[in-house]
């Protein structure tokens, strides 16, 4: 893989959509990183989160929609004033994230989790 700026801009730019999934992955809080054994985890509807950056910062609360097309994460309640009065849903990159709380309501998820966790066991 090379190292140029511009070559790794392009191949997240022109990345498939299983591999934008890897890339939008969040921090896992504290309590979480020590019982599942990994470090991060790709962001899902229905996470609990906190952004740690920007203007929303502490903010807490759940993932609304998960954008991998601009590489977004919508939480809700967070929004931002238009001038015309209207609110929209303010987009915030999963790097900014740290993921609280864990859904874990869809089997595949939580068997791949459940493997993390072996790993570190061992």
């Amino acid at each position: 893989m090379s190292e140029k700026a511009r070559k790794q801009r392009k191949r997240l730019e022109n990345a498939p959509h299983h591999k934008r999934r890897k890339v939008m992955s969040s921090l896992l809080s504290d309590k979480l990183r020590e019982r599942y054994g990994t470090r991060s985890l790709p962001v899902k509807k229905g996470d609990e989160v906190e952004i740690m950056r920007g203007a929303f910062k502490g903010h807490v609360d759940k993932v609304a929609e998960v954008d991998r097309r601009h590489y977004k994460v919508y939480i809700e309640d967070v929004t931002v004033q238009k001038a015309d009065e209207a609110k929209v849903p303010y987009g915030v990159h999963p790097s900014n994230l740290r993921i609280r709380k864990l859904d874990l309501s869809d089997p595949w998820r939580k068997e791949k989790i459940q493997s993390y966790q072996k790993e570190a066991n061992e």
